[in-house]
């Protein structure tokens, strides 16, 4: 009895993608892994805030100072000279930045003793008010009383802590400065040895570089706007040091969301010094008014037209960011996403659908980009030159119909 012969399978076509090893790691496993990582990746990000915050501050300067950079030396400046005039020009304006921030903050406390009779009063008014609705304002002195001073000392020195290390890290700042402004001129030379094996990092550093700095550029002056307008509010009302309180709006502006909430405490407990609660809530009256107008309905139209990322995104990130890198995270977060997303997904052309999710527009929108090197409308690399891989070039797209042949004459 004869056996029937085996059939021999046919041989798979050129160019087809050989198939799926079935016998790989199971796809829960693979996302616990996953997931196991980001929480190493995470925890190390916190354990390294105090060397990753500063570094991140000092590209982003860098990434917002290139254009004028490139404009100094195509006027012919020579190397040495840009370097310097640019790590003059910063360090001027850190240092100014510095000075100003502490003289501000020197008059305020200077000004604090002149309403010692109204603290006392509004104090006086909370307890009145406590009593009525039960509270024993004689437990809570005798629990101020019982305080430990080992405690008041150890979080004055942890305040002192915080100051020592917030200069250290200034210092910090302007030697990566200085360094990274010296290797910006290379750059170019950098990306185009990057470029020759992997062209889509290059892109994606490329829209890194380009997206932060319209962020920045959008961000200050809307900053530099709603700074203007509260300054000018506030000496309308008779609040002092408006110079302080307009820098801290426009400093604040670059926290997304809630930005001028944190801007809006201080000059409000001045006014509520100054002139009562009444002229405190009417400084918060007209901070809500001024800033839900420009930060909450006209700058983010801006920003996400600049970033390509969405509302949602932004908050997320900046709790996410502030949680992991602290104060100095909540101003990077926008900078540090989009670097996160240059190298997590812009680099990679098959993780593009990522932008569909995140970005400010949907599918048919902006925030749907095409692939790096490829035309919006077939998809299809445009500088595919005649005459190489034409097996490949010409081949038609996976599913269309082969083309037909004109018969042979």
């Amino acid at each position: 009895m004869s056996t029937p012969s085996a059939t021999p399978e046919p041989a798979p076509a050129a160019g087809t993608p050989p198939p799926p090893n079935t016998a790989g790691i199971p796809r829960a496993l693979m996302l616990l892994l996953g997931a196991a990582a980001i929480v190493v990746t995470i925890a190390g990000l916190q354990v390294g805030a105090w060397l990753i915050a500063p570094i991140l501050l000092a590209l982003v300067i860098v990434i917002a100072i290139a254009p004028l950079q490139s404009w100094l030396r195509r006027l012919g400046w020579p190397g040495w000279l840009t370097v310097l005039t640019l790590v003059l020009v910063v360090f001027a304006a850190v240092v100014g930045l510095v000075v100003l921030m502490i003289a501000s903050v020197g008059q305020l406390v200077a000004l604090v003793p002149q309403y010692s009779g109204r603290i006392q009063g509004i104090t006086n008014s909370l307890t009145a008010l406590l009593n009525k609705v039960g509270f024993d304002p004689a437990h809570a002195e005798q629990t101020a009383s019982s305080a430990d001073i080992g405690k008041i000392a150890n979080a004055v020195a942890g305040l002192l802590s915080s100051i020592s290390g917030a200069l250290t890290s200034l210092v910090f700042i302007l030697a990566l400065l200085l360094f990274l402004i010296a290797e910006a001129g290379g750059a170019s030379r950098r990306l185009e040895a990057i470029g020759a094996d992997r062209p889509h990092m290059v892109e994606a550093m490329l829209s890194f570089a380009h997206g932060t700095r319209r962020y920045l550029v959008v961000t200050a002056i809307f900053g530099l706007i709603v700074a203007v307008l509260d300054s000018v509010a506030l000496a309308i009302m008779g609040i002092p040091l408006v110079v302080l309180w307009g820098l801290l709006s426009f400093i604040t502006n670059f926290i997304p969301n809630i930005g001028f909430i944190i801007g809006v405490i201080p000059p409000a407990l001045v006014g509520l010094l100054v002139g009562g609660w009444k002229l405190g809530l009417a400084v918060v009256i007209v901070y809500c008014v001024l800033n839900a107008i420009v930060q909450s309905l006209i700058q983010p139209h801006f920003t996400g037209d600049a970033v390509g990322l969405s509302t949602t995104i932004t908050f997320v990130a900046l709790l996410f960011w502030a949680w992991v890198l602290g104060p100095l995270g909540a101003l990077l977060a926008i900078p540090a996403t989009l670097l996160i997303k240059a190298v997590l997904v812009d680099c990679d052309p098959s993780a593009r659908w990522v932008d569909a999710l995140i970005g400010a527009a949907g599918p048919s929108g902006k925030g749907a980009a095409p692939a790096p090197g490829a035309s919006a409308e077939t998809g299809a690399s445009p500088d595919t030159e005649p005459g190489t891989e034409p097996d490949q070039a010409t081949a038609p797209p996976v599913g269309a119909p082969a083309p037909r042949t004109a018969p042979a004459t």
